[in-house]
């Protein structure tokens, strides 16, 4: 989903937005909408230019063109610049920099100036679900607790925006999942119009409402993560986003054809084409299935991961694909296997 197909007024937006660090272009031409009270993820590989405009919507850093607006209140742009300060943006940093002299309380309040509102920081802490600790020191607490107390700290000032800079990067693999599902829970809870970067696409597809994908300073694609994941915009998005497998087809009236079959030719397609699919959009079985064409291959390899497996197999063509299937049946190189789009499937035009 596009922007512009929601009903939703945005919550932030970025509109040519450009950054240089002397001849490097860490952001360049940048344009973004995150719809209110959605949770949008910044996605991308390192140095793409995620954090940095991150920083820029902060008010951490001074972009060289472009707007931005926070809540429809233009913040950067046609000559206006608003200190950070007075942005009302809450930010949970990737090392949470919290103050170890400082209890939980204190580390929270610190966001409400010298003398903060008891009730408002309790409020804060009950909502991330540390009621009761605020006596406690940082050290005295697990990595998740520690980032559910710099998210409080954000959310306590009230602000328009929460901006979140790789905040599960820290945490070790067991602990990650849990805290990001306890997180978009609270953010969604919220409503508040929330950023996150990651360079995690399993993080991003799983916490964000919005996935923006950013490549070399530019977002090459916005949308749900549904969309983004399986009807990528070009062949850059579906590498970045996880495995693919292209298949050559050719379009004609109406339909589309490959080596796995046929399928409906949506966008208009002509002449030849790139048939993109995942490789759990892929099925194999030892009958042909009885609604679609498949093709006989034979099996190279088989990795088993307890929950699922990656099937390798070669096709009449000598091309060589992947099937991600359940952990069972077990498959074995030699096996001569039916295959078949099962799946969503993309496709894209040739490149010339």
């Amino acid at each position: 989903m596009e922007y512009g197909e929601s009903n939703l007024s945005p919550g932030l937006r970025l509109r040519g937005l450009r950054k240089s660090f002397g001849e490097v272009v860490a952001v360049d031409g940048l344009d973004l909408d995150v719809p209110e009270g959605s949770i949008c993820a910044l996605l991308g590989p390192s140095g793409c230019g995620k954090t940095t405009t991150l920083r820029l919507v902060a008010g951490l850093e001074r972009p060289d063109a472009g707007t931005i607006e926070i809540g429809g209140a233009l913040v950067t742009g046609d000559g206006r610049t608003v200190p950070a300060e007075r942005r009302r943006i809450g930010m949970v940093f990737q090392d949470y920099a919290l103050f170890p002299h400082m209890d939980v309380a204190a580390n929270v309040g610190y966001a409400l100036g010298r003398r903060p509102d008891r009730a408002k920081v309790a409020a804060a802490l009950e909502t991330v679900g540390l009621g009761g600790l605020g006596k406690r020191n940082p050290h005295e607490l697990s990595g998740g607790q520690q980032q559910r107390v710099a998210l409080a700290r954000a959310l306590v000032a009230e602000p328009r925006a929460l901006l979140l800079d790789e905040p599960f990067s820290n945490l070790d693999a067991g602990l990650r999942a849990r805290v990001r599902e306890e997180v978009r829970e609270i953010l969604a809870e919220q409503k508040l119009t929330s950023v996150f970067v990651t360079h995690d696409q399993e993080e991003a597809l799983s916490v964000a409402d919005v996935v923006a994908v950013v490549n070399e300073g530019r977002v090459e694609q916005v949308g749900t993560p549904e969309d983004v994941y399986s009807r990528p915009a070009n062949r850059w998005v579906a590498g970045f986003l996880g495995e693919i497998e292209v298949l050559p087809g050719r379009a004609t009236d109406g339909r589309i054809e490959c080596e796995l079959g046929n399928l409906p030719n949506r966008e208009g397609h002509s002449g030849d084409v790139d048939v993109l699919v995942r490789p759990e959009s892929l099925a194999i079985g030892t009958l042909e299935p009885p609604d679609r064409r498949s093709q006989k291959a034979t099996v190279l390899s088989r990795s088993f991961f307890g929950h699922d497996q990656m099937v390798e197999l070669e096709l009449p063509s000598g091309s060589v694909v992947k099937v991600r299937r359940l952990g069972f049946p077990a498959w074995h190189p030699g096996d001569r296997v039916n295959i078949w789009i099962e799946g969503p499937a993309d496709v894209l035009a040739r490149d010339p």
